[in-house]
């Protein structure tokens, strides 16, 4: 067969006569046609006798930057052609020479010259490729040593200079007990592993499609029923960095203080569609979204409730400084600043609605979020809840490797809900076929030593805790003094509290029958110890006496934002007096404000004639949506304003007299005088 057959076998055409000697053209050549038509000719030169034409013209001078995706893209009638690159360039030879790739042949000889079938062109082109993976692999190591240089000489810099970046830093290998996960921040990765992907994102693809919100956000995905957003002039800013942690604070424009102040109004005038009114001018605004999903869940909306609380966190993600990582554990918010609540709140509701829909793991990664804002103070008192949520999410080794890193520094024995959970948490782990026999004998020990422990600081709590589980003790144990009624009375109120505030959120851990047995076991081993006079009972019931004198007011906001009616109901009696807004409450007693909220005097014309009359007995007293107050949540509030105004009224009535009084008396009985 000819090889003019052969070319318009494989789609090769003549034509397209070269433009000229200055024009820049690159040929792709067949090797077969390289050994025909002699030696190579120079860039943009012209082949004799027309050899050129058969080539794969390229006219764009950076089309043969990825020459490789050429080759192996380039097909001719179905099949990938055999075409090989042109060695015009001369770079390109030092660079084969330098890793050592063979020659290209070129014979003049043109009647030796044979045409392989498609078999043998099959195996010259892995030859080519082979070839240039080696030329890749040479300059890919060579930049790679470049960037890794490169690399050295920055960290030398860095460690010249001392100068370090105020973001968070480098984490170890192991991770640190904060360090939260940007994948189970997302209840679709949980709710995937329980029903699967089909199950849980069969509805959210064609929404996907949808949505036209550019920001990616870790903690909420945005709904297309969602208004479009726009800055609603809440920012953050670095207040500073040092040792190692970072600072930060939420801030408020000019424009959002304005919505803030009306928000306040809205919330003073105890309408909730005040709220709707402010939200349809700013919809965004935190604040107004958490009161509102307040009122939703009281009203048994969970799903309007629950869709508020992500808008709200939305909105803050929006504005977080590019400084401010979730999940490093080294950024910290002030909760003394009222800016910064909000995001607390939102936080902590979202992961009370998370656990309700049944997602432990995401959850407990919210839970230790909020923890990580300012892990010292605990402005939430997360530390009541962490335990809960990693025996709910069968997460046994974090909270033990929690109890292990922290008990020196922060005594977490003495908190019940450690006491009792660490010890379960042991035991469930015991219980766990896939670990060696030792590990399992180990923490069964272990678990049955820190039980004992904790029935032994805290006796009160079993009684409670078998009632609760429906379960009836032995008549040794009930009857005996120190499990039995006294040991529940005689407890301080503190304690009473946080062991109310434990049994009602986790006592259904205890149900299951292995535990029950165990926790008999262990009873009857504290008893004997008892009965025996060990020195360790007396220690600590003179430390419980000690301890629980009072509780401290992050742990009544605890409470409060609980919702557990036993723990609720053994509150102080100062602290139900008070009034609690769902949008801050208990607010710290030393709170720094960024901003002063404006008095607010209406006008005497516009004020009724009611109106006017008690502003004239007491000058203080505003009407409905009106107040005069010293700060953001500063000021007499509602019920002052009140009991000020029933004593005025009061000592108005005892100062009056009726006697004073002249009545006329009516002269014409039948209706004949000057009385209209």
């Amino acid at each position: 067969m000819s090889r003019r057959a052969l070319r318009r076998l494989r789609g090769e055409q003549r034509g397209q006569e070269p433009l000229g000697p200055d024009a820049l053209q690159f040929d792709l050549l067949d090797d077969d046609d390289t050994e025909e038509e002699g030696p190579k000719q120079g860039l943009g030169g012209r082949h004799p006798k027309g050899a050129g034409k058969e080539g794969v013209r390229v006219n764009n001078r950076f089309e043969l930057i990825n020459i490789e995706d050429l080759e192996d893209d380039l097909v001719v009638n179905g099949e990938k052609s055999d075409y090989t690159q042109s060695d015009s360039v001369s770079s390109g030879n030092k660079e084969k020479a330098q890793c050592g790739n063979p020659e290209m042949k070129q014979d003049g000889d043109m009647d030796k010259a044979e045409f392989p079938e498609q078999s043998n062109a099959s195996g010259k082109l892995r030859k080519k490729k082979k070839k240039q993976k080696n030329k890749k692999n040479c300059t890919g190591e060579s930049s790679e040593n470049g960037l890794e240089d490169i690399d050295r000489i920055l960290e030398r810099i860095e460690d010249s200079s001392g100068f370090s970046h105020p973001g968070p830093p480098p984490l170890n290998s192991r991770k640190h007990v904060l360090y939260v996960e940007h994948r189970h921040l997302n209840p679709d990765t949980e709710l995937k592993r329980y029903f699967g992907a089909r199950a849980v994102l069969g509805e959210q693809r064609p929404r996907q499609r949808q949505r036209v919100y550019p920001k990616c956000t870790w903690l909420t995905t945005p709904k297309s029923t969602w208004p479009r957003y726009s800055k609603p002039g809440l920012s953050m800013r670095l207040l500073e960095s040092k040792k190692g942690l970072s600072f930060f604070a939420f801030e408020h424009s000019e424009e959002y203080q304005q919505a803030q102040h009306k928000f306040l109004m809205a919330v003073e005038s105890m309408e909730p569609n005040n709220i709707v009114v402010l939200l349809q001018t700013s919809p965004y605004h935190v604040d107004s979204l958490l009161q509102l999903s307040d009122a939703c869940r009281f009203q048994e909306d969970q799903e309007m409730a629950r869709d508020l609380i992500e808008r709200a966190l939305y909105s803050m993600e929006c504005a977080f400084h590019p400084l401010f990582s979730l999940t490093s554990g080294t950024c910290r918010l002030d909760y003394r600043r009222p800016e910064n609540r909000s995001f607390y709140l939102a936080l902590y509701k979202q992961m009370s609605f998370l656990e309700k829909r049944g997602c432990p793991r995401t959850a407990l990664e919210y839970c230790k979020l909020i923890l990580s804002l300012e892990p010292d103070e605990d402005p939430l008192c997360m530390l009541l809840l962490i335990d809960h949520l990693a025996l709910r999410a069968r997460n046994y080794e974090y909270l033990i490797r929690l109890f292990q890193d922290w008990e020196a520094h922060r005594n977490l024995s003495q908190l019940p809900n450690f006491a009792f959970s660490v010890p379960l948490a042991y035991f469930l782990l015991s219980q766990q076929t896939d670990l060696p026999e030792h590990e399992l004998t180990s923490a069964r020990q272990q678990a049955s030593l820190l039980i004992q422990q904790a029935l032994t600081m805290f006796p009160g709590a079993l009684m409670p805790l078998l009632e609760c589980c429906s379960v009836r003790p032995d008549a040794a144990v009930s009857s005996h003094r120190f499990f039995g009624p006294d040991a529940e009375i005689s407890q301080p109120p503190a304690l009473s509290q946080l062991v109310s505030l434990y049994l009602g959120r986790s006592h259904f851990l205890w149900k299951e029958p292995a535990i029950m047995s165990w926790l008999e076991e262990n009873v009857r081993e504290v008893l004997q110890a008892v009965d025996a006079g060990d020195p360790v009972v007396e220690a600590c019931e003179s430390r419980r006496k000690v301890l629980y004198q009072r509780a401290p007011r992050n742990i009544h906001r605890h409470v409060i934002l609980s919702e557990i009616k036993e723990a609720v109901a053994a509150l102080p009696s100062d602290v139900t007096t008070q009034s609690v807004m769902g949008f801050d409450p208990l607010p710290p007693l030393d709170t720094i404000y960024s901003y002063v909220r404006p008095e607010r005097l209406s006008p005497v014309s516009h004020g009724n004639t009611i109106a006017l009359f008690f502003r004239s007995l007491l000058p203080n007293y505003t009407t409905e949506g009106e107040r005069l107050e010293e700060g953001v949540a500063g000021g007499p509030n509602r019920n002052q304003v009140l009991n000020r105004l029933m004593l005025a009224v009061r000592d108005m009535m005892a100062n009056f007299h009726f006697n004073d009084l002249e009545v006329p008396q009516e002269d014409n009985p039948e209706g004949e005088g000057d009385w209209d």
